[in-house]
């Protein structure tokens, strides 16, 4: 069984979200942990566990993040992480996969599935072993308790209601 740890340093994890209805917005957490354990060198029986730091949420806007980590959004004293484990890894053909599993923001847990790609392993320069994957998909806020709104004289609502997810990233092989 091998072990990987995820290497913050080299990863990102994002979302968006529709603002507006004409514009997306794009988020992301800036602290986080993820770790992979396989037996396989392809992956394929890889269990995996993420978590997110709430209050690390970032739009680039402070007064945006602040709103998100109010109760209004993901109460983040309440609720400190966002949490994912796996329960498949399933090789779909060549370097895709499908990724489902448990993601719990604040107190509710659904099952979610994303795409990923496995992008390769490769040895840095200091001789440690690293895998990289890319995984997306979408999922819709107000399933996660996420439901804060204002709706807009023209029609429509201000933040839609799917959030687009992205994680590029890159995992150190432990000793």
């Amino acid at each position: 069984m091998s072990t990987y740890k995820i290497d913050a340093a080299h990863s990102e994890i994002t979302f968006k979200v529709k603002h507006l209805m004409i514009t997306n917005v794009t988020g992301s957490f800036t602290k986080f942990d993820a770790t992979i354990e396989s037996a396989k060198d392809d992956f394929s029986d890889a269990v995996i566990t993420f978590e997110a730091d709430t209050a690390s949420v970032t739009t680039n806007n402070e007064q945006r993040d602040g709103h998100l980590k109010g109760d209004d959004f993901f109460a983040a004293e309440k609720f400190p992480a966002i949490k994912f484990t796996s329960t498949e890894f399933k090789k779909v053909s060549g370097n895709d996969y499908t990724l489902t599993g448990n993601l719990t923001v604040k107190d509710v847990t659904k099952p979610i599935t994303l795409n990923v790609e496995f992008l390769g392993l490769a040895t840095d320069p200091w001789g440690q072993s690293k895998a990289g994957f890319e995984a997306t998909g979408k999922i819709n806020r107000s399933d996660f308790g996420l439901s804060w709104n204002a709706a807009l004289e023209t029609g429509g609502v201000l933040v839609s209601e799917d959030v687009k997810l992205n994680f590029n990233v890159q995992f150190v092989k432990q000793a």
